[in-house]
């Protein structure tokens, strides 16, 4: 009896093409890879871009360990309002979900838990920015808080996407951890 492999392309963990066994690391491996596609705005697979940059993970690959280019991989739509410490604590987060060997690889409920922890860390660097001089317990230059408060401004839009996501994911609730797919309705999903 012959089996055939089937995944959808992009997505698919190694170990699964090789033995063609899914595990929920499987599906870690998938998630990472949903995170860089939040990171870049790009798909998987983009067939209409050079063969060089289609596959995603390989796209990537060279941007990731150099701080200097890493910006070149943030979604071009975002017009510079984003956090880039926070788009860099994502793209680590999705390293960790897309190492080749399953084993290292974190569960998902930490996977949650580490992003979690990016939102938060995001939201009260936001916070604690935008209080007024007198408020903060380190008065800093006037000059140093304008830059800062500046900056803010400018990541504000991708904070209000951040806070989105926090209220989809309830992090409150521990032992649950993961969306409720159970309010989602069934529909077609389009495949290349």
């Amino acid at each position: 009896m012959f089996v055939k492999v089937v995944g959808t392309v992009g997505y698919t963990a190694p170990e699964y093409v090789q033995t063609g066994r899914l595990t929920a690391k499987s599906d870690v491996w998938s998630f990472g890879v949903v995170l860089y596609e939040l990171v870049t705005g790009r798909r998987a697979l983009e067939r209409n871009l050079p063969r060089s940059e289609q596959k995603l993970l390989e796209w990537v690959r060279p941007y990731i360990s150099d701080s200097k280019k890493f910006h070149l991989i943030v979604d071009p739509r975002l017009e510079g309002q984003y956090c880039l410490k926070s788009a860099r604590k994502l793209a680590s987060l999705a390293n960790k979900c897309l190492m080749k060997n399953p084993k290292p690889r974190p569960k998902m409920s930490e996977v949650v838990e580490m992003l979690g922890n990016i939102i938060s860390e995001t939201s009260s660097q936001y916070e604690s920015i935008s209080q007024p001089i007198g408020e903060n317990e380190d008065v800093k230059e006037e000059s140093e808080v304008e830059t800062e408060v500046e900056s803010t401004k400018q990541g504000h839009n991708y904070l209000k996407k951040v806070f989105e996501i926090k209220e989809i994911i309830s992090l409150r609730n521990r032992s649950v951890g993961k969306l409720d797919w159970r309010n989602w309705t069934p529909g077609l999903v389009r495949t290349w």
